[in-house]
């Protein structure tokens, strides 16, 4: 099967960028058509979708205050790192000067080499550590089928006739 190739043009109306732009990145290296090279004057630049989502990137990057050599060096250091596919990254804008890519349970500055900066420590775990937590110490006091969120906030009332329905703490807590 073909692949299906997008010309200059087309290129820039999908990624937002001007032709000059893609002409420049193009001769820079910094993104090359996969498909078909300009071999002169006449020959048309052929770029995958590939290469689209490549050149997006970039854009995002300048967008987000990236100057075009830090683009340069952080595109360089994505590909080492996560190969071709750089959309299957997250990054990180700190600021001006830093771009982050988060690997796994790993932070780190692509402008700096790939150096790992951070360990990442993944919240999602949190809220059910907490809920066991309380589940565990009060179970008495919450009703079975609460949230410990609206149990809690219900906690601090005394009169248990102002509590209603399925948040009414049990008696004897």
């Amino acid at each position: 099967m073909d692949q299906v190739g997008f010309r200059g043009p087309q290129v820039c109306s999908i990624v937002g960028i001007t032709y000059r732009q893609l002409d420049y990145w193009d001769r820079t290296g910094l993104s090359r058509p996969s498909l078909a090279k300009a071999r002169g004057s006449g020959s048309q630049r052929l770029y995958a979708y590939r290469d689209l989502l490549e050149l997006k990137v970039i854009k995002q990057l300048l967008d987000g205050g990236v100057n075009l050599r830090q683009a340069r060096r952080a595109i360089e250091c994505l590909r080492q790192s996560v190969g071709e596919d750089l959309t299957t990254a997250n990054l990180v804008l700190v600021g001006e000067g830093s771009v982050l890519l988060r690997t796994g349970e790993e932070i780190i500055d692509l402008l700096r080499g790939g150096q790992g900066v951070f360990n990442v420590v993944p919240l999602a775990g949190v809220v059910g550590e907490v809920d066991a937590a309380i589940h565990r110490i009060d179970s008495g006091r919450v009703v079975s089928g609460v949230s410990p969120p609206a149990a809690l906030e219900d906690a601090g009332t005394t009169d248990s006739a102002t509590t209603s329905g399925p948040a009414r703490l049990a008696e004897g807590g």
